[in-house]
């Protein structure tokens, strides 16, 4: 089973797979290199991007995230203060301190590769980490793999599926097995999840998680419409959302209420967040950072527009969510490098309309008709960012997924939940029209809106 610690993990922006996947290989190398004694003897370290890591990885800040995870800093610990010392080492001295231990002569110009020219591996997002010794000799020789979310694994891994996990009372690896635990048991989706998480976790670690999630989706909402500014990146974006937060106040004050102001205001939501991500600010994967602004929107909309809406609504959305963010990871994918965007927006649509409906109070059909409507209207979506950067057209396009969402709740719940493509069709449909799709329209910069600016 993949848990809601898994699926729902709090990190820094701007990309899971380019960013917090590549931070978490590189931490784990040196781990390695630890727990078999040589750490000690590495004298540098060399490390190759290939695939969409390296067409897209420099607008995605890999780099910078594969130095932090040398230096033993993780996605979910490490300080914006401490990651500035790190880097100006590193960029400045050419120093690095291995693990946060051995010091190492290292330059990130100079000892990270962007290979565009090798073929592309077995995984689009493929990294190789070298460590030599003093004399030249290798002392590890490793390939990790960041497979979407911020899931890593290594590439000997990579095609391995297995069926063996460990133990849950209620487990599930399709839509239509979760809807029969759930006509046996009587169970909703959000209780199926929930007792499967305390069979792996302490409640009240499950419950803490949980409330730091939403605690720090709602943080992040709020700084971003809060903050102005351009964003990073040689596209100088500017920030929208605090200018968006004041024109939709000034309208309130001025009695001046337009039927649409909802939707404003969820896409407002999701804009903040983005900007928040593609500023490298902290924020949750849901399921990934290019599509985390989603699901904390629509959230939101759920906290602020809805009446009766409560704590535990908030928690039951977060635990249906993981349920069909989980079946998207295990049976497609939830990589914009290997499926598009379909896989990142389109999944946590798919998560936020199903969130959405538990909490209103639908039936566990009528949540697999929710999420199945959320990812219907989003098959095909490309992942083309403008100069590799998550901000064009990603940060708008989490607004529309927000609101995509709500429609895809509001409709399911009209419904008796009864309807012709079933979740697990629309999954199934999702993964082969990833797996069509040219190479091109998945993360690599080379094709759709990416390059209809060829100044970037």
């Amino acid at each position: 089973m993949i848990s809601v610690f898994e699926l729902f993990k709090i990190g820094i922006g701007p990309s899971s797979s380019h960013t917090v996947g590549p931070m978490k290989a590189a931490s784990a190398f040196v781990a390695g290199l630890a727990a078999r004694g040589v750490l000690d003897q590495v004298a540098s370290v060399h490390v190759d991007l290939f695939g969409s890591l390296a067409w897209t990885g420099e607008g995605h800040g890999t780099a910078r995230a594969v130095v932090l995870g040398l230096a033993g800093e993780t996605p979910e610990a490490v300080t914006a203060e401490r990651a500035a010392r790190i880097m100006e080492d590193a960029t400045q001295r050419h120093a690095l301190d291995l693990g946060g231990r051995v010091t190492i002569g290292f330059d990130p110009a100079a000892d990270i590769a962007f290979d565009r020219a090798s073929p592309t591996p077995a995984h689009p997002n493929t990294l190789a980490l070298i460590a030599r010794d003093a004399a030249g000799a290798e002392i590890a020789h490793e390939r990790w793999c960041s497979v979407g979310g911020g899931f890593v694994v290594r590439e000997e891994a990579v095609a391995a599926t297995s069926l063996v996990g460990p133990d849950v009372p209620y487990p599930f690896r399709s839509g239509a097995e979760l809807l029969r635990i759930g006509t046996r048991t009587g169970l909703s989706v959000a209780e199926i999840v929930l007792a499967n998480e305390c069979a792996l976790h302490p409640a009240a670690e499950v419950e803490r998680h949980v409330a730091a999630v939403i605690a720090t989706m709602m943080g992040c909402i709020d700084r971003g419409m809060a903050t102005e500014g351009e964003l990073p990146g040689r596209l100088r974006v500017k920030r929208r959302a605090a200018a968006l937060r004041a024109r939709l106040e000034a309208d309130r004050f001025r009695n001046v209420r337009n039927p649409h102001e909802v939707m404003d205001h969820v896409s407002l939501f999701a804009i903040a967040v983005n900007e928040e991500n593609a500023a490298g600010s902290r924020i949750v994967t849901a399921p990934t950072n290019g599509a985390a602004g989603v699901v904390p929107s629509v959230l939101r909309y759920y906290r602020d527009f809805c009446p009766g809406a409560s704590e535990g609504g908030m928690r039951g959305f977060l635990l249906t969510a993981t349920a069909i963010g989980a079946l998207f990871k295990m049976n497609a994918s939830i990589s914009g490098a290997e499926v598009g965007c379909q896989g990142e927006v389109g999944v946590a649509c798919s998560m936020a309309a199903a969130g959405l409906a538990a909490a209103l109070g639908a039936s566990n059909a009528q949540i697999e008709n929710a999420a199945e409507i959320g990812m219907e209207h989003h098959l095909g979506m490309t992942c083309d960012p403008v100069g590799g950067l998550v901000q064009i057209p990603c940060i708008e396009r989490n607004a529309f997924g927000a609101v995509k969402a709500i429609n895809a709740a509001s409709l399911a719940m009209r419904g008796d939940g009864s309807h012709y493509v079933s979740l697990d069709q629309v999954i199934a449909t999702m993964r082969q029209t990833g797996a069509d799709m040219h190479a091109k329209y998945k993360e690599t910069s080379q094709g759709g809106l990416a390059v209809a600016f060829p100044e970037c």
